[in-house]
């Protein structure tokens, strides 16, 4: 017999769409590491581009395309020559600081977090553990 709950199933739930929703936008191997690197005011492309090193110039081009018709970076080109291009929180986006303290919360309470399954095993059946891609920081 199926057990009877009065909690609606995850696809009934009001908030549902809107998390849903949240998730399509920020979704991406990059874009959050990109928000986090803006969190800290204006930064031009090159900036972006060695405070990530391991992304590409493309997928950082289109990772920002994303983000800026998203409504969270504003792109703004200076009239000069050869022309400099700054990147910028949106309101919006400025909103999320929050998630990422708590996401960085959440990663330094928890320590060791996987990077890569594949590689790092401690020796336990269905149980890995490794450093993070990237060293814990504190919220600027």
């Amino acid at each position: 017999m199926k057990k009877q709950t009065n909690e609606p199933a995850p696809s009934e739930c009001p908030a549902a769409p809107q998390l849903q929703r949240a998730l399509r936008v920020l979704s991406g191997k990059w874009k959050g590491e990109i928000l986090w690197q803006l969190v800290g005011g204006k930064r031009r492309f090159g900036e972006l581009r060695r405070a990530i090193p391991d992304v590409t110039q493309h997928m950082l081009t289109t990772q920002l395309r994303d983000l800026e018709n998203e409504g969270l970076v504003k792109r703004t080109v200076f009239p000069e020559v050869p022309p400099r291009v700054e990147y910028e929180m949106t309101p919006a986006a400025k909103d999320l600081k929050p998630v990422f303290d708590e996401l960085s919360r959440w990663a330094n309470a928890h320590g060791r977090l996987e990077s890569n399954p594949s590689v790092a095993d401690d020796g336990a059946e269905g149980r890995r553990t490794g450093a993070p891609d990237h060293p814990s920081r504190s919220a600027p």
